[in-house]
């Protein structure tokens, strides 16, 4: 069970199951009968421990979800536990520009896990890493969070470089595009060709908080005329009203799905989001949330939206 009480009691919690994962096999349970999808999450975060050798920035990019570090061999034993097939690591604000771990991840396991980076738009060195980006192991696109000390950089013209480049060399990326609704929209207008991740489906605490949600969802809907823009269903629960399985959400998902469609649309968790909100919310049911409990999706669409779909916009073989 993924709850602050399990993160809080256990630093690995199923020592098997990671044994396990470690040879390339599944746990007994996950391997009960013939598996009829591939569950990817689109989005997790694993961190180290803030230390003096290794400290975190002072800028204050952003705070830890949970009181300590997740590692990739507990990911390991969560994703064997609920049978989560691969995960798309995600490596958080709060440690800076920090994409080592992820990588050491994909290393050991390169069909688990792959890593979407986060890369400086303030450092001239970046342009030239962005040519050899994917030579990297494991990496398969970029990731952005224009928060605290970057909120500026949409507007300032600091990361106006960027979009361009990633389209030249045929680099995905993500987005954390809450509360930039409006940049991203001159983004795209500029840069139609660009392969762009919404994450969270713009959504934030604050937006919920703010009752917002409906105004949001139509403004990504918008996006969804390019083609190649996709929406990450990630992080849905905690902007809920509701326990699980989070009744009045369904409505706001529906509708990007119709707008985006199965083969644009990615299921994700942020795994560690939204623990205080719902302490006993397992990454099972996260999982359950999608194939057992939205009627508007087929069989065929429950394939694309819970792994498929980003493995084939990713590239991930």
């Amino acid at each position: 069970m993924l709850s602050r009480r399990s993160f809080m009691n256990s630093t690995i919690g199923a020592g098997a199951g990671v044994a396990l994962a470690a040879q390339g096999l599944q746990p007994a349970a996950a391997q009960r009968g013939p598996r009829r999808r591939i569950i990817v999450d689109a989005q997790a975060h694993i961190w180290k421990m803030h230390t003096p050798e290794r400290p975190w920035p002072a800028d204050g990019i952003g705070q830890a979800h949970i009181p300590r570090p997740l590692s990739y061999y507990e990911l390991l034993a969560r994703m064997d536990e609920a049978g989560v097939d691969r995960v798309v690591i995600v490596p958080p604000s709060w440690e800076g520009v920090r994409n080592e771990y992820a990588m050491e991840a994909a290393k050991k396991w390169p069909r688990r896990f792959a890593v979407m980076g986060r890369l400086r738009l303030d450092d001239p060195k970046s342009k030239e890493a962005l040519a050899t980006w994917k030579d990297q192991p494991g990496m398969l696109g970029v990731r952005h969070t224009f928060n605290r000390a970057q909120t500026g950089w949409l507007t300032d013209g600091t990361a106006d470089w960027f979009w361009p480049a990633a389209v030249k060399a045929g680099i995905p990326v993500m987005v954390a595009t809450s509360g930039h609704e409006k940049a991203i929209k001159t983004v795209l207008e500029r840069n139609p060709d660009l392969t762009l991740i919404v994450d969270h489906l713009s959504l934030s605490d604050q937006t919920a908080r703010e009752g917002r949600i409906p105004e949001v969802i139509a403004q990504v809907v918008e996006w969804a005329k390019f083609p190649n823009v996709c929406a990450k269903m990630s992080s849905v629960p905690h902007k809920s009203a509701q326990a699980y399985p989070f009744r009045d959400m369904t409505e706001h998902l529906k509708r990007v799905f119709d707008a985006f469609g199965p083969r644009r649309c990615f299921w994700g968790t942020d795994l560690t989001a939204g623990i205080d909100k719902f302490p006993d919310f397992t990454y099972q049911q996260r999982i359950t949330h999608f194939t057992e409990e939205l009627p508007f999706l087929s069989e065929d669409d429950k394939d694309w939206v819970m792994g498929r779909a980003i493995m084939r916009r990713l590239g991930w073989a």
